[in-house]
């Protein structure tokens, strides 16, 4: 019978942070050479290999399970938990035709939580039949596999399938209604009506009569649909109900950040200010937060000032908050102080610009006329600059008038979609007729078209565009 001092120094070792994958394999062969098969032992060290997130280690991981005659569904579960999404999904892919486990609902719950963290079209295809699988086998008592089947659903875009799940379910939880109210928010195609639903939600919510009350996380959710509505008289009412109503203060960091948020995208910036200066703690979505705010109102200069002052609390900024410190400067015009930011973000911040930063400079650039400068400023990029910033700077030369400049990004445009495999017909038509216009500004009709005979030599095919045009009864007037 194994001495208990290989056991305590085992457990000792997996309570705490591996500094190292040699460390991990270690404990692992201590575990071998004395015959523990402790499953609270085990799970500890599949959740240090699967911590460790590389693919030849994630495969010790698997190798646990050999320590038993049968499979242990405990340690399964903790496989599918701490394994990354996409391996979770595979692992429980793998053993669902061999039907060596009966699954549970922790299950369930777990490779639905990956399929909402690896939200593709492949993956809500998958989530599906995992569902379909649990009505079949019925384990839809535990109110969280439903909850998190509607989580996974909102991520994947599916939000009519998670709202019938939803109204299907005769108990609901907070967490329930957060994740409901949370998919509705989370959704950047038609968001201004998914903002809706998700403030409807809460009213019923507020009215529901197995009584669940809005916790700190719902008021965030709300907040964040109150905003992207944009209507002051609505987020005025929401904070005034969590002033009464929930126990949480509003400069709490969370709370308080998305007032900010809402205050400034609703348009009251006093507002916002206030709620910010009162704040006692902030961190750096509060004061990404406020520098959007500030952007949106066209405060370029006090925007910048927020950033000295986040150097001056320790606040490191972060990727989003120069990308607002970046649109501050495109609304207000301060070139100079954009591209001083771009150049020194790297050396100051220890933020190194990405492919959005370097859009903002060329969109700023390109508002104030400089279109050679901006033009050269791409040429000289680190990175190999996408569509999206030559079109940007299309634009910008066809509303001042530079033909040359016009004609040379159109150019460039049109050989960069000639060289891609399988070119988007639509996308490719919006660059002819970018340059097209640049033409017909400039009054060369020939290169018009000639452009338009090039289009359709290479099939491509104008998009076709749509007016609407209110009908009026005139027998109601």
């Amino acid at each position: 019978m194994p001495s208990s001092l290989p056991r305590i120094s085992c457990v000792t070792f997996l309570n705490s942070i591996p500094k190292s994958t040699h460390h991990v394999k270690q404990i692992h062969a201590q575990l071998i050479a004395n015959g523990l098969k402790s499953s609270s032992l085990l799970a500890k060290l599949i959740e240090h290999y699967c911590r460790l997130s590389l693919p030849r280690i994630t495969n010790h991981a698997h190798c646990v399970f050999q320590y038993f005659d049968k499979p242990n569904l405990f340690l399964f579960n903790t496989l599918i938990k701490c394994s990354q999404p996409k391996d979770s999904i595979l692992v429980f892919r793998k053993w669902v035709p061999l039907e060596d486990i009966v699954f549970d609902d922790f299950t369930y719950i777990f490779v639905l939580g990956a399929c909402a963290r690896s939200a593709s079209v492949s993956t809500l295809w998958v989530g599906r039949q995992i569902h379909a699988r649990i009505l079949k086998h019925g384990v839809m008592s535990n109110i969280l596999v439903p909850t998190t089947a509607i989580h996974f659903y909102a991520c994947n875009k599916d939000v009519g399938s998670a709202r019938l799940l939803f109204d299907e379910m005769a108990e609901r939880s907070s967490v329930t209604w957060n994740a409901m109210i949370t998919g509705y928010c989370s959704q950047r195609e038609r968001s201004k009506e998914y903002a809706r639903d998700a403030l409807l939600l809460f009213r019923d919510m507020l009215i529901d009569v197995c009584g669940v009350k809005p916790t700190d996380t719902t008021m965030v959710c709300v907040l964040s649909a109150a905003s992207q509505l944009g209507v002051l008289e609505t987020g005025a009412c929401v904070h005034g109900f969590i002033e009464k109503t929930v126990s949480v203060p509003v400069n709490d960091v969370f709370m308080g950040t998305s007032l900010v948020d809402m205050y400034s995208k609703c348009g009251s910036l006093d507002s916002a200010l206030s709620i910010f200066n009162r704040m006692n703690e902030k961190n750096v979505l509060t004061w990404t937060a406020m520098t959007t705010g500030l952007a949106i109102h066209g405060k370029g200069k006090q925007a910048l000032q927020v950033l000295n002052e986040m150097e001056a609390h320790g606040i490191k900024p972060n990727a989003v908050t120069f990308t607002t410190l970046f649109s501050a400067c495109c609304h207000a015009g301060l070139v100079v102080e954009g591209l001083h930011l771009v150049h020194t973000m790297k050396q100051k911040f220890g933020v190194p610009p990405q492919m959005q930063h370097y859009g903002c400079i060329v969109d700023l650039l390109g508002r104030a006329g400089h279109l050679k400068e901006a033009y050269d400023f791409i040429k000289m990029m680190p990175v190999n600059p996408d569509t999206i910033l030559w079109r940007s700077l299309l634009s910008a030369c066809k509303f001042h008038g530079d033909v040359v400049t016009g004609e040379k990004v159109g150019k460039l445009l049109l050989q960069l979609q000639s060289e891609e495999s399988s070119p988007d017909l639509a996308v490719k038509s919006e660059d002819y007729v970018a340059l097209s216009n640049v033409y017909a500004s400039a009054e060369r009709w020939q290169d018009v078209e000639a452009l338009r005979e090039e289009m359709k030599a290479n099939g491509v095919v104008n998009k076709a565009s749509y007016s609407l045009v209110p009908i009026v009864n005139l027998d109601r007037l």
